[in-house]
């Protein structure tokens, strides 16, 4: 009787041991699986993000001049910026960017998404119609709106009988202007971020809305915001960093205004490029990168931080 109690208890151990070695196998597996999936989104955040941030930072502890001359200048060019209008000017042009960009391109896409969730006749073309700007490449963007607002010969200006008004070349409305340009070309992308989550939303909760009486007010309320949330952040963290670092800040700047007029346009971004490519101040360009990686981690961590990474819990 005790043999047989201890082959069962034998061989209920070999059998815990087998279950535990298959466990362990399959965690191996998916962890395997989980590295192959992240590898190629891991190298590209190291070669384009990682090591040329690394790259700003040690290019700022040194006086570059892009002609081969290397001195060591070690924290001059972060001393330099203290004494420096034109780039404190410049950070704050990029604040009002940002506070003006982030809000019109989070409800402008979200009206968009919201007016294109449900299934009509021609919806994916309106779709399309509505994402396009989004596939041409920004300077081509740039140069269709310079054309269309140049002072007095511009195409809409004359449509709209508004030729009178500079609209890039007056300092109290070209930043407005690129502001709008740039809500125009980016809220096709973020419509199919939020065009997404509205999609996972499941529909028995519209439907138990509905049948508590809910109208369409009650049911974005009490349904569709609730479970935005994630969606909702996801654009805020994204949008924020486009309207500080993205090439709408840089590339549209660069072809319809060149910084102007009056330095009105002139962002953080392209102040750099000035330093560094028209001045010859590499060392000095470099560390003002810097400065703003520093500031745009600090805003992002502040953002996760204030909403809990997206959850919002109280």
């Amino acid at each position: 009787m005790r043999s047989r109690m201890q082959a069962a208890g034998a061989a209920s151990t070999s059998a815990d041991g087998i279950r535990r070695q298959q466990l362990g196998d399959r965690r191996r597996s998916d962890a395997a699986a989980a590295f192959g999936f992240l590898a190629p989104d891991g190298i590209g955040l190291l070669l384009f993000i990682i090591i040329p941030t690394a790259m700003a930072l040690v290019v700022g502890l040194f006086s570059v001049d892009g002609f081969g001359n290397v001195e060591w200048a070690g924290l001059d060019n972060f001393r330099l910026m203290a004494g420096d209008g034109l780039l404190w000017r410049s950070f704050g042009i990029t604040a009002a960017y940002a506070a003006l960009f982030v809000p019109l391109a989070f409800f402008a896409s979200l009206g968009l998404a919201l007016l294109v969730k449900d299934h009509f006749r021609g919806v994916g073309a309106v779709r399309a119609a509505l994402f396009l700007p989004n596939a041409v490449s920004l300077v081509v963007i740039g140069l269709l709106w310079q054309f269309l607002l140049t002072d007095k010969t511009g195409a809409l200006a004359k449509l709209t009988g508004l030729d009178g008004v500079s609209w890039l070349g007056d300092p109290s409305l070209a930043l407005i202007t690129l502001v709008l340009i740039s809500v125009w070309f980016l809220m096709g992308y973020q419509m199919l971020i939020f065009l997404g989550g509205l999609q996972d939303i499941p529909r028995e909760y519209y439907d138990a809305a509905t049948v508590d009486g809910g109208g369409a007010w009650q049911r974005f309320r009490h349904v569709t915001w609730p479970m935005l949330r994630p969606t909702s952040f996801f654009v805020l963290v994204t949008s924020t960093i486009n309207a500080i670092t993205g090439m709408q800040v840089f590339d549209l700047v660069f072809v319809t205004t060149s910084g102007g007029p009056a330095n009105a346009t002139t962002t953080v971004v392209f102040y750099a490029y000035q330093q560094a490519f028209q001045f010859g101040r590499f060392g000095y360009a470099a560390a003002i990168c810097a400065l703003l990686v520093v500031a745009l981690g600090a805003i992002t961590a502040a953002m996760f931080a204030l909403t809990r990474g997206g959850r919002f819990d109280d």
